[in-house]
């Protein structure tokens, strides 16, 4: 069997780097298998206790809070424990929070302002504990990959959240059929404590800790950093800094994070209708049975896979070709401007099939952009990625606060007013990139592979 190229960094088949990238793509799998089970559990919860779509937004809105709340103080517990520490901790608790999920329910079946209660703290802790893995994630990918080569490991991430995503449509709503709603969280959580299992014991924080990473890999990954970027010698620990609050005060005053905050903010209005309602939508909107709508609720997240992947090359190679300024903004602006495009056309079209392949499209030009983003923080965060990336996603996790209010248009106004709003968000998401400005690491030579 032949190698990689030498011009690759490594005589290894597949060079350490991309075998660490799989185990994050089969943690954000598992991430949104399990962050999102519970947008398909929606129908049969309202069934069960008679919630409205304002009392579901409650719930779903108890993870959107402390998701939000969490993204700075998650980059820094990573930075504090390193990402090998971090990431295995939280997807533990993953597990032990989606069994809790089914069981907090059962508990207070008697009640339905109980359950909505223990529905509400699971979901808030669920939302602590997922908040960290981008922000942690997107410091090991600054580590692990060669200068300017970030988009494209970033969008694998998306890769495999939207795999995961696409998994909650048909697996959950066969669970629901076969267990019900209750038990299908039971089943689900021990994907949690096996990929917590599988990145301890393959994963390292740096390439200098890893046993199997070659002087080749190691010399490619290490090619032009700076010393903003450079791998700490005497440190196993990415993003080591002086002074946690001179790191945060930095990164909080750069203009670049900050406007990649509002505009992640402005992209994720629509992320979050398609997250929380799409299936909601689907069912109760365009009339599909159950089992029909778990199956077109993948569609999206398959096509928004490719298209992730596809945006994190194109963003990749347009930084090498034309420099991080307009090699960020192109592939952000241009997939931005679509998303509005499609949405209105989705929520407008008159054949529901016809509706689920516009919004598919739109939700894949969501993913087409997102890696623009990441490798942007990059940049502006330079050896402090996971706080700067910890700002940005705060940010974008903000709109899942509107949730309850999502809720409330959706019940006194409709579906095509709430998607209207959201199409206006991606264009204001799309201006805000003329502000962002990365052309201060440009001079940074970008990694060969």
């Amino acid at each position: 069997m032949s190698t990689i190229a030498s011009s690759a960094g490594s005589s290894a088949v597949v060079p350490v780097r991309f075998r660490i990238l799989g185990v994050l793509l089969a943690l954000t799998f598992v991430n949104y298998l399990l962050r999102n089970n519970i947008s398909v559990a929606l129908p049969s919860i309202r069934k069960e206790f008679d919630y409205t779509s304002t009392e579901l937004g409650w719930i779903l809105g108890g993870f959107n809070l402390a998701y939000a709340l969490c993204q700075v103080p998650g980059g820094l517990f990573g930075t504090a424990l390193g990402p090998r520490r971090a990431l295995a901790l939280i997807a533990v608790a993953w597990g032990v929070l989606t069994w809790l999920t089914g069981l907090v329910p059962a508990v207070f079946a008697g009640s339905a302002t109980a359950a909505l209660l223990g529905l509400m703290v699971v979901r808030f802790l669920m939302g602590v504990t997922h908040a960290p893995i981008f922000p942690v994630s997107s410091g090991a990918i600054a580590q692990w990959f060669p200068i300017g080569r970030w988009a494209f490991p970033n969008a694998m991430q998306n890769f495999g959240l939207g795999l995961g995503q696409a998994c909650v449509g048909p697996v959950v709503t066969f669970l629901i059929i076969a267990v019900g709603w209750r038990a299908s969280f039971y089943w689900l959580a021990p994907l949690g404590f096996a990929v917590a299992a599988w990145w301890w014991f393959y994963a390292r924080d740096t390439p200098r800790g890893h046993a199997a990473v070659d002087a080749g890999e190691l010399a490619l990954i290490q090619a032009g950093r700076e010393a903003e970027f450079a791998i700490p010698a005497t440190s196993t620990r990415p993003d080591t800094a002086p002074s946690r609050r001179a790191v945060m005060r930095s990164v909080l005053l750069d203009r670049n994070v900050l406007v990649l905050a509002a505009s992640y903010f402005c992209m994720n209005c629509t992320f979050y209708i398609f997250a929380d309602w799409l299936f909601t939508y689907l069912v109760e909107e365009r009339k599909f049975s159950l089992l029909a709508g778990g199956l077109l609720f993948a569609l999206p997240f398959i096509v928004g896979s490719v298209f992730a992947v596809l945006g994190g090359l194109t963003c990749d190679a347009l930084c090498q070709r034309i420099g991080p300024r307009w090699g960020c903004r192109m592939p952000a602006i241009v997939g931005l401007l679509m998303v509005s495009i499609l949405l209105l056309a989705g929520a407008r079209a008159p054949n529901p099939y016809m509706a689920v392949a516009l919004l598919a499209l739109c939700f894949a030009f969501t993913q087409f952009s997102d890696a623009a983003y990441w490798s942007a923080a990059t940049f502006a965060g330079r050896r402090h990625t996971s706080a700067a990336a910890g700002v940005m996603n705060t940010g974008g996790s903000l709109p899942g606060l509107l949730a309850p209010l999502i809720g409330w248009l959706i019940d006194h106004v409709g579906w095509l007013p709430t998607f209207a709003g959201g199409s206006l968000m991606a264009v204001v998401g799309a201006g805000l990139w003329l502000l962002v400005d990365t052309s201060r690491s440009s001079h940074v030579r970008v990694g060969a592979g």
